[in-house]
């Protein structure tokens, strides 16, 4: 397993991370256990999860319970006051059977919080960290503007956004441009939501990228199966493989 710095957070974090919302329909708690140690022996050391998904959360913080302390954990909240974040934040942290998460994101569209706003929001996030609640915070968006304001803001560490090989232009300079400002790029629907079927191609143009984690959502051994093969096999990036890629992205752009 290859192990990539995710920006400024210093964490070195497998190139393979897995997605963890969907762990209800892994077939139960015996079966999500199996996944996740499967996944965790094979050298993936990241696991990403949401409040908005509290039973797959719950499955997540009970199959990791043994080994906590030598993976990462992130999840994310969609609230939209202080208050409801903290309370998030408290109950993340009781039903993963931790004290601590390493990424705390926070999800939002249109609005984006800033040190010394009216709305707390942010000053609270940056509490989480004071008290080791938090080791970092980042934002979740698939607005655009939003995402890059927050990139520019230097006040979050990452950023996770839909990234795939149909995206456009502008989200390749976006990714770039989180490279220069050395916030790291989380990309969220690797396969654009099940449009791309092509995995070896899709997964060949998200390893260009050295400064993308892949966010792949696995919920049975098949799928795990497949992205650590592709992991361990990538498709040879030549001239026929650009060629590929770009018949099509132009058919979905």
């Amino acid at each position: 397993m290859e192990y990539v710095r995710l920006g400024k957070t210093d964490l070195l974090i497998s190139r393979v991370a897995f997605g963890a919302m969907k762990l209800t329909e892994a077939g139960g708690d015996e079966s999500v256990a199996q996944l996740v140690r499967k996944a965790y022996e094979e050298g993936i050391n990241l696991f990403d999860t949401s409040r908005k998904t509290p039973e797959s959360e719950k499955l997540l913080g009970d199959a990791l319970y043994d080994i906590r302390r030598n993976v990462f954990l992130s999840t994310t909240t969609d609230a939209k006051t202080s208050e409801e974040i903290k309370r998030d934040m408290d109950t993340s942290l009781m039903t993963l059977h931790c004290d601590t998460v390493d990424l705390y994101q926070l999800e939002t569209e249109k609005f984006l919080p800033l040190p010394g706003g009216a709305d707390k929001i942010y000053d609270t996030l940056a509490d989480f960290k004071k008290q080791k609640m938090a080791g970092h915070i980042g934002i979740v968006t698939t607005n655009f503007e939003t995402a890059k304001k927050a990139v520019l803001s230097d006040c979050y560490e990452t950023l996770q956004f839909p990234f795939s090989m149909i995206s456009s232009d502008d989200t390749i300079e976006l990714v770039k441009m989180c490279e220069e400002h050395d916030v790291g790029f989380i990309a969220m629907q690797p396969l654009c939501g099940g449009v791309i079927e092509n995995i070896p191609l899709a997964f060949g143009f998200l390893h260009q990228y050295e400064n993308v984690l892949p966010i792949w959502g696995i919920k049975n051994q098949d799928e795990l199966n497949q992205i650590l093969y592709f992991n361990e096999h990538p498709p040879v990036i030549d001239e026929k493989f650009h060629e590929d890629v770009e018949k099509i992205r132009m058919f979905f752009n």
